[in-house]
């Protein structure tokens, strides 16, 4: 089926149309989400969740704007980064370490890159602690600036500051992996 066939049919609420969708971007669609949701049932629902919006809303996309697939993998993306970032998500994985987060991601989408292959360990490395915990927080475990802030009492501020000190950091030694 051709993507304008697709879209027309969609777009008329096609149930044969809706399986054809189904069928051959699920497992395409479901990899964007396992990229930032390790927890396989916690993926196949916002998959679900994603899957429903994405039939829903089909009269928003726009096709001037860019391909079908693109908009379809950012409607999972999205919906993906707002389920961790709920306070469901977020309470419950709080207590995992970044080695924990990163290998269970891995594991998920069937990589066997470790991080020390690809530097970000000794890129983690050259952060002093409060830089390093920071970083870990955003960019590991989902966490904002605020919720950093409000859940270690750390002023607004100084979590940002932090933020920025380690990416110059990061950047400054980004050349050596």
């Amino acid at each position: 089926m051709q993507e304008e066939q697709l879209i027309q049919g969609l777009r008329a609420r096609d149930k044969k149309t809706v399986d054809y969708l189904y069928e051959k971007y699920s497992r395409a669609l479901l990899g964007v989400i396992f990229r930032i949701i390790s927890d396989q049932d916690i993926a196949e629902e916002v998959f679900h969740d994603a899957f429903i919006k994405i039939t829903r809303k089909i009269d928003s996309y726009e096709e001037s704007k860019g391909r079908l697939y693109t908009w379809m993998a950012n409607i999972c993306r999205n919906s993906a980064i707002d389920k961790l970032r709920s306070k469901e998500i977020s309470q419950s994985s709080k207590t995992n370490g970044i080695d924990d987060f990163v290998y269970g991601l891995e594991s998920q989408s069937g990589t066997e890159e470790h991080v020390e292959g690809i530097g970000v360990k000794e890129l983690m490395n050259e952060l002093n602690e409060d830089q390093k915990f920071v970083i870990e927080y955003i960019y590991f475990k989902g966490y904002t600036h605020s919720e950093i802030s409000e859940e270690f009492e750390i002023p607004l501020g100084t979590v940002k500051s932090r933020v920025r000190a380690a990416l110059l950091v990061l950047k400054k030694n980004i050349d050596r992996i």
